[in-house]
């Protein structure tokens, strides 16, 4: 079993250092690191970390905001490194999963992260039903207004074209075609 440390900092004014020397003392044989913001899906330290380890070695990180981007990509990762044997520690907040206590404190997170995910979709739904019963739909505004499709059919009665005509109105030539041909995809 080794244990592979994962460093990461956002910028570059920042240091790896207080991760690093953590990391060296909690017995890391190699530690990977990133200079890159934690709303990037693509960390290049991240995936070397992760292509390094061998079923029974564990990833350890400083702290869990080192390595998820949010609480489902932390919780996504983590499983990721499970299914292919391998344990995952953190040190500030003393998750192991490679005990039974840091498994079930890591199985809480998973549950408290699908919660959070219900949560969301719930307030969604209840946030547009209310808006519905008010009237209001959602969605954009249309581009070609009522008053904006009475003034295009003036200036094309006018001999302009259609081109000429989006151009004056500022709005797009397709948005003008849908509006005029009926099929309300730039108006209403």
């Amino acid at each position: 079993m080794a244990l592979i440390g994962y460093a990461r900092v956002s910028t570059a004014e920042q240091d790896t250092a207080l991760q690093t020397d953590a990391l060296g003392k909690a017995g890391c044989e190699r530690v990977f690191t990133d200079t890159i913001s934690g709303s990037t899906s693509e960390r290049p330290g991240l995936s070397s970390a992760i292509g390094f380890l061998r079923e029974s070695d564990v990833l350890v990180v400083w702290r869990l905001d080192r390595l998820g981007r949010s609480l489902p990509h932390l919780i996504e990762v983590i499983a990721g490194l499970d299914a292919s044997g391998i344990g995952f520690r953190s040190l500030t907040e003393a998750i192991d999963t490679t005990t039974p206590g840091g498994r079930l404190i890591f199985h809480v997170f998973g549950a408290l992260g699908q919660f959070e995910r219900d949560l969301i979709r719930e307030r969604t739904k209840a946030g547009l039903s209310a808006a519905a019963a008010r009237g209001r739909k959602g969605g954009r505004k249309p581009v070609v207004t009522g008053d904006k499709l009475q003034k295009a059919r003036t200036l094309l009665a006018q001999r302009l074209n259609v081109r000429e005509v989006a151009t004056r109105l500022k709005i797009g030539k397709t948005a003008l075609y849908d509006a005029l041909s009926g099929t309300g995809k730039g108006s209403r």
